[in-house]
């Protein structure tokens, strides 16, 4: 079991990038098997899974957000990044990081609230 916590600007004005960080501890981000994702919910609607960074480094990304997604890592520092450009207020939500960690048991951070407003 690890354990996770995101941090990041809490405001983002429309067309900037909205970055945020996970913070892992607990265990190795290169540990075998180790998926390490970003979701996110906005009001009113349900979890949307955003993408993953793997235990070897590599990147998906869901179809719909893949064009304006990057998520990296920096394992020295044992934090995993989102990067989501050209935000609009749609992009407004709860966004949490979280890793699988087998038998159907996620591991989750409590959430971070971005809102996209000028």
């Amino acid at each position: 079991q690890v354990q996770l916590q995101e941090s990041g600007p809490g405001l983002v004005k429309p067309s900037q990038t909205l970055s945020l960080t996970c913070t892992v501890s607990g265990g190795s981000m290169t540990a075998m098997y180790y998926y390490w994702n970003w979701f996110r919910q906005s009001p009113g609607k349900g979890l949307e899974w955003i993408g993953f960074i793997s235990y070897s480094g590599k990147t998906t990304y869901s179809p719909s957000l893949k064009s304006r997604t990057a998520i990296s890592r920096d394992t020295s520092q044992y934090r995993f990044t989102l990067d989501l450009d050209s935000v609009t207020p749609e992009d407004t939500a709860v966004y949490y990081c979280a890793a699988p960690r087998g038998g159907g048991a996620w591991d989750w951070g409590q959430g971070t609230q971005v809102t996209v407003s000028s």
